[in-house]
């Protein structure tokens, strides 16, 4: 049999080595943006792997007739277009060479927003499961009950849940808990769509985020946030259980419904309603249950919620997921807040940031006194860029006793469209030390930018 892998930027060379392992496959590969190191190349045309061209994906095509034959394969990207028939997805690619392999319960995270803070709260609520992590920050075990760091500056594609499980081998691993971009690889017992606040197009515009993350629904059960649910998947509605802050109003309520909730920057506490929630097992939950943790905007309410339901999904008991909602600080950069000579500083640090994510980071600053925000960061950290002008009319509404620093990249771009007042300087370290020495008893970081990347303050 052959098979040809599409895409060698997005994961394509590990599933590539994997696909080599197994007898009598002939594998062949398509760099199809041209983008691999010819080190790499020769290192993998030595196990095996053949790198061909578009003149010759067209022969091999026509010659074994990829509409009709089974003995060829083509594998790509669901975000990739091609003009050929592609039979599976990388993540379906994944879920077919792990299939079997790993033998602990599995959760997959996809959505537009809060993918990586619903995967740290989990880790919270897991802990003492020895679970093996992988998120937009790296792959994570616990050692001697501490975290470990196998792997930083990881991509959330799905062939990275491979290269995860590989390099996690010699450790004792009770439950894998992955980011997954785009969808999951119908590996989990439990997959997780945060939301669709934007959904995006993909695939050179041919198709958008909703569709892609649909594969998400290839888990044996999925908790999905309720607009989201209601909007592109309600068809999935018997393997599916819904959450929801409470502020949308339908006859069909969410399984999973937050209320009473008073906001605070350190704890806030959130009354929670449970009604004929769905198990794994297709048990039936009908609680109540209250609980004490960090989330200190409406913003972080969902990714509360969809931890939640995960965990109960799973049937962990109500105090184990309480005490891991207690233990849970926020993710650095992606909300976290810490103290810098006395002043307190929320950070909103975050590769995916989006003119979504500003509107919901400034929403913040509602009560907030003494308050600076400083707001820029670094092109081409993601595939999807961010629009300067409309963020540009969001930095604009805030009010005019606030004052905006500017800072870096994008901050330079910004403020060519900018009609309120704005101090700009070019380095994120320098517009914190300004806003310090100045009165301020609060600091608002919006920063495009992975948080690896930002020096020690």
């Amino acid at each position: 049999m052959k098979i040809l892998i599409v895409d060698m930027t997005h994961g394509g060379t590990i599933i590539a080595s994997e696909f080599l392992k197994i007898p009598n496959i002939e594998v062949y590969a398509w760099d199809i943006y041209s983008t691999m190191e010819y080190k790499t190349k020769i290192k993998l045309e030595n196990k095996g792997l053949k790198f061909i061209e578009k003149e010759y994906v067209d022969k091999l095509i026509s010659e074994k007739n990829i509409y009709t034959k089974p003995d060829l394969l083509l594998i790509a990207p669901i975000h990739c277009k091609l003009e050929y028939k592609t039979h599976i997805t990388h993540h379906q690619a994944v879920g077919f060479l792990l299939k079997n392999k790993i033998n602990t319960p599995i959760i997959e995270v996809t959505g537009v927003k809060g993918k990586t803070s619903v995967v740290w709260i989990l880790k919270e609520i897991f802990k003492d499961l020895n679970p093996l992590i992988l998120s937009s920050l790296g792959v994570e075990v616990i050692e001697n009950n501490k975290w470990k760091l196998l792997k930083k500056n990881i991509s959330i594609t799905p062939a990275s849940i491979i290269e995860a499980w590989n390099i996690s081998k010699e450790y004792e691993i009770g439950i894998c808990i992955f980011e997954t971009s785009l969808g999951g690889t119908g590996l989990a017992d439990v997959g997780i769509i945060t939301n669709i606040a934007e959904n995006y197009s993909i695939a050179n515009n041919s198709t958008v985020a909703s569709y892609a993350k649909m594969q998400i629904f290839q888990s044996k059960r999925v908790a999905c946030d309720l607009d989201s649910f209601n909007r592109y998947y309600s068809q999935f509605h018997e393997k599916t259980n819904t959450f929801d802050n409470g502020k949308i109003k339908t006859k069909n309520p969410a399984n999973i419904t937050a209320t009473q909730i008073r906001l605070g920057f350190d704890k806030t506490n959130i009354k929670i309603d449970i009604t004929n929630f769905k198990t794994l097992t297709d048990k039936i939950i009908n609680e109540h249950m209250e609980i004490s943790t960090f989330a200190p905007a409406p913003i972080h309410i969902n990714n509360i919620l969809a931890a939640i339901s995960a965990s109960l999904i799973l049937e962990t008991p109500l105090e184990k997921i309480k005490q891991g909602l207690n233990n849970f600080k926020g993710v650095k950069g992606r909300t976290s807040t810490t103290e810098y000579n006395g002043i307190r500083i929320i950070e909103e640090i975050n590769p995916g940031l989006n003119v979504t994510a500003v509107k919901k980071a400034l929403s913040m600053t509602k009560d907030m006194k003494d308050l600076y925000v400083i707001f820029g960061g670094k092109y081409g950290v993601t595939c999807e860029e961010i629009d300067e002008k409309s963020v540009s009319k969001v930095l604009d509404k805030i009010e005019n006793n606030i004052t905006l620093i500017l800072t870096d990249e994008l901050g330079a771009e910004v403020k060519k469209n900018l009609n309120r007042n704005y101090i700009y300087l070019n380095d994120l370290n320098k517009a914190i030390t300004y806003a310090s020495k100045n009165t301020c008893s609060n600091i608002l970081i919006i920063y495009r930018s992975n948080y690896s990347d930002i020096k020690k303050r």
